[in-house]
């Protein structure tokens, strides 16, 4: 009965063996986007959906290897983008998005998590949405159901009562108020369990007012040290890293103090705040392309001018704030807030972050590497680098982004986990 036992277990592991599916991809060269060094002629080898090797075309690929041969082609890691809202569009702001039932805006995050895959980015922190749209995205993409990017997802984001991420847009009647609000330190230790119990994988707070909120200032705090620091110390010993919307200079400076790992727009920061980042190695994600998106199509999409307005007040002083942080060694992210702008324009914000002080170079790390150390645990392994171990997600482009990084915005192939998703002609 032993030998039987041994017998099968053997012709088990050699039927898995024989089901293991390896791919070889070949380009022209491939960045290493650590060092900002070439490849010439490289040759990935992917198996199972993750990376085995990095060699050289013409070494010799493993025996039944499929081969993807990319003439022509740069490789990169492919790309993350750490602020997303998949269930959200920008085609309806203001009152607009009140016309549609709840599940309308879970089944449009499906094009959208489509989009932003064939966008290049094959990974993606989620920062908020409704219903735990996130959480049931990523479940269906993980299913085979929906094509789309590996997410990150936080599930609700929350804040103080009247915040940001309350609603604010009817009137007392009506008792519309966000499923988690905090209120006290208690309550803010609640809510990071509640969330967590039903998905969330990162924790998104709202420590400021927001620009397209009603009745809330970008720079006015919402959430006091003491309760950010509970919100720290509950999701870290979760296991979570913690998000923090916060535009204006003294919220910044409160989640930075209270430990928080990402500021999310850091739109109205000042010196202090810089040196307070820099000093304890917070992560900015500073969304400075969309912009100028919501100036240009806000008002048709129904966006208030109440928005608006604050949109235009903080854009211009949030680029040139990204410039200073980056000059003075603050660590950033590659973060968007799709959603405010059309879902599959992520790689734009590139050439935006060129203009204001970024080397191609630095900009396409935040996207990679920078991301992977930010989000923490095995995703620091698994993504932001071609290198054996990690997931088998690339991206090719035509040219050279170190020269040209706008080539980022025109990708030719992308592979998720050792699968061709695109393959432009």
């Amino acid at each position: 009965m032993k030998r039987i036992l041994a017998a099968a277990t053997v012709a088990c592991a050699l039927a898995g063996a024989a089901e293991a599916k390896t791919v070889a991809v070949t380009a022209d060269r491939l960045l290493d986007v650590s060092t900002g060094r070439y490849v010439e002629r490289p040759m990935v080898v992917i198996t199972d959906g993750r990376i085995t090797s990095v060699g050289r075309a013409g070494d010799a690929a493993p025996a039944g290897a499929e081969r993807v041969d990319l003439p022509g082609v740069t490789l990169l890691p492919g790309l993350i983008d750490m602020h997303v809202h998949l269930s959200s569009s920008p085609l309806y702001g203001g009152y607009t998005g009140y016309q549609f039932s709840d599940a309308f805006w879970t089944v449009i995050s499906t094009r959208h998590a489509k989009d932003t895959l064939d966008a290049g980015f094959t990974t993606v922190r989620n920062v908020g949405s409704e219903f735990y749209a996130d959480v049931g995205l990523k479940e269906a993409i993980a299913a085979g159901f929906v094509r789309g990017p590996r997410i990150v997802p936080a599930a609700y984001s929350f804040g103080a009562t009247g915040g940001h991420c309350d609603n604010n847009f009817f009137p007392p009647s009506m008792e519309e108020q966000a499923p988690y609000v905090v209120n006290g330190v208690e309550q803010a230790r609640e809510v990071v369990r509640r969330v967590r119990k039903y998905g969330a994988e990162v924790i998104k707070i709202c420590a400021t007012g927001g620009v397209f909120s009603r009745r809330t200032s970008p720079g006015a705090q919402q959430l006091t040290v003491e309760e950010m620091k509970v919100i720290v110390e509950e999701a870290h010993m979760a296991g979570m890293r913690v998000a923090a919307h916060a535009h204006g200079a003294p919220g910044i400076k409160a989640a930075v103090l209270a430990g928080v790992d990402t500021i999310e727009h850091v739109s109205l920061v000042d010196d202090e705040g810089i040196r307070l980042a820099r000093d304890k190695g917070t992560w900015f994600s500073m969304d400075i392309y969309n912009t100028d998106y919501t100036q240009a199509e806000g008002k048709k999409n129904g966006v208030l001018e109440e928005n608006l307005k604050k949109d235009r007040d903080v854009g211009d002083l949030q680029r040139e704030n990204f410039r200073k942080s980056l000059k003075a060694g603050v660590r950033h992210v590659y973060g968007t807030d799709a959603g405010v702008y059309p879902h599959g324009q992520n790689a734009e914000q590139f050439a935006v972050m060129v203009r204001y002080g970024a080397t191609p170079l630095q900009a396409i790390q935040s996207a990679t590497v920078n991301a992977a150390q930010a989000l923490g645990g095995d995703w620091t392994k698994d993504v932001g680098q071609v290198a054996a171990g990690r997931f088998g997600d690339l991206v090719g482009v035509k040219g050279d982004p170190l020269a040209d990084v706008t080539v980022l915005e025109r990708p030719t192939f992308v592979m998720k986990g050792g699968e061709v998703v695109k393959r432009a002609p």
